[in-house]
């Protein structure tokens, strides 16, 4: 019997995958795809944005130089913050951070789908998970010790990470709420001729927008029709030239078309993420409009915050009610994520009524308040969970606290276990570690910047979970790692 199923191997159910193999779990993916490669999933139409809270993730796994990151430290300021309805925020007017450091994770990155695949993947493997490529799930048997995949896979448990349409929620019963869609959008790579005609990056137009991108051909666009055209059958030429004439206001010609893919902004969320031994994450647990890139930032949130607590189930030492907490911090995150989709979406919308709302957006995000509030929403670094602490930096993102002699909180996440950091260092911090000795990893030592605080205890997610400012620190690991 495997200790987790995976229907779903894109990158979040490859990360869940990996973060679970490295805790010791036997781990299968299902994916239904017949192969991991894809024409939509390389660039151009697979380009996809990291926030810096997902590579954040991937820096705290030691993943960064599989990226194509360098392992040097971004400033506190970030140079580039995205945009918000198509209207792209002024970095330089980005105000204080506070409970950051400097961090090589610090800024997000464009990549595509592709790469990320290709690096979870290898790192699942390499942890012993298994990936069978052509199986789609179609049958799922709950029982009281696990769930029977297709007939004959049994498993402890299984988590559905086959996005918006895949068969685990469907099959499981899980019911979702949401709201209908606006728009169809279409990505495409194309011969445009006179290319000319269409402006450059982001374009709010009086019947739409569209989109032209660094590479000549890349194009999207918003037709609000209502979602009628996604789906319904495949975009033709004539129809993708159609649509791009009428959100452009433009005589633009495509030639030829080269690839094509569309989507709507239908925002839907389970009302649950677990049902007895069954579990969703990603897009199988919540769909939204992709603008600005938040459905996979999204996802590999999910992942990281299910990986340690499944396997900590797995493995027997969870403390009760440690499962019950991926839901508790993850359903409001994805609540939040569906509304600002939303509220681009409102904004984005033809007629006078939007204009007049993008032009207070607008205004909004000419200030620092504005531009910092929406590069915190984006980047991934408002997101605090409730954990029942009044510590501002408890239920947070840990900074990436360093040592004065070059170690770095981000390296000792590598192995998966919490980490209790020791600034003093201090007899009483050691010695109430102790009994967690095999899931937290201790260091001690003064910092660069401690921020104030003598020790802060953090969760393998990279959450802080305790400083000394509150409690006791036995109080917390109790809390979060239980007992052998």
């Amino acid at each position: 019997m495997h200790d987790v199923v995976i229907a779903g191997a894109g990158p979040v159910g490859l990360l869940l995958a990996g973060e679970l193999a490295l805790a010791g779990c036997d781990v299968l993916v299902l994916e239904r795809e017949p192969a991991a490669a894809t024409p939509v999933k390389a660039m151009p139409l697979g380009m996809r944005g990291l926030s810096a809270a997902s590579v954040e993730a991937l820096y705290r796994r030691g993943m960064l130089a599989d990226m194509g990151v360098a392992d040097v430290d971004a400033p506190i300021r970030p140079r580039h913050v995205g945009h918000f309805a198509g209207m792209m925020l002024n970095a330089t007017l980005v105000g204080d951070l506070p409970y950051r450091l400097p961090s090589p994770a610090l800024e997000g990155m464009m990549t595509s789908l592709e790469q990320v695949e290709s690096v979870l993947a290898a790192r699942a493997v390499d942890f012993g998970a298994e990936i069978r490529y052509g199986i789609e799930v179609s049958e799922i048997d709950p029982r009281d010790d696990g769930v029977l995949v297709n007939g004959a896979i049994p498993a402890r448990w299984l988590v559905g990470c086959d996005g918006g349409r895949g068969a685990v929620r469907r099959l499981a019963g899980f019911s979702r709420v949401g709201t209908a869609p606006r728009f169809t959008g279409y990505i495409a790579l194309a011969t445009i001729p006179d290319l000319d005609k269409l402006r450059p990056g982001f374009n709010l137009t009086p019947t739409g927008m569209y989109l032209r991108m660094h590479v000549d051909g890349h194009v999207g666009m918003m037709d609000f029709d209502g979602g009628a055209f996604d789906r319904s059958r495949p975009p033709t030429r004539e129809h993708l030239q159609s649509v791009l004439r009428h959100v452009s206001g433009t005589d633009v010609t495509l030639t030829e078309l080269h690839q094509v893919s569309t989507f709507t902004d239908r925002s839907v969320q389970a009302t649950a993420y677990r049902k007895g031994r069954i579990l969703l994450a990603g897009d199988a647990a919540h769909i939204h409009s992709p603008l600005g890139g938040q459905g996979l930032n999204l996802g590999i949130g999910d992942a990281m915050n299910l990986g340690w607590k499944l396997a900590a189930t797995v493995r027997g030492h969870a403390p009760d009610g440690l499962l019950d907490t991926y839901e508790s911090e993850r359903h409001p995150v994805g609540a939040r994520v569906l509304n600002w989709s939303r509220a681009q979406v409102e904004t984005m919308s033809p007629g006078p009524h939007a204009a007049a709302l993008q032009a207070f957006v607008g205004d909004l995000l000419a200030t620092g308040d504005g531009v910092t509030y929406a590069y915190e929403r984006l980047s991934g670094q408002a997101n605090r969970y409730d954990l029942g602490s009044d510590d501002p930096l408890v239920g947070r993102n840990a900074p990436d606290f360093r040592l004065k002699d070059g170690t770095r909180l981000g390296d000792l996440l590598h192995s998966g276990h919490g980490v209790l950091l020791d600034f003093t260092p201090s007899a009483l911090f050691r010695d109430a570690a102790e009994p967690w000795s095999a899931r937290i990893r201790y260091a001690c030592g003064p910092a660069v910047d401690d921020l104030g605080l003598r020790a802060v205890l953090v969760r393998p997610d990279g959450v802080v979970a305790w400083t000394d400012a509150r409690d006791d620190v036995g109080t917390a690991a109790a809390r979060w790692f239980g007992r052998e």
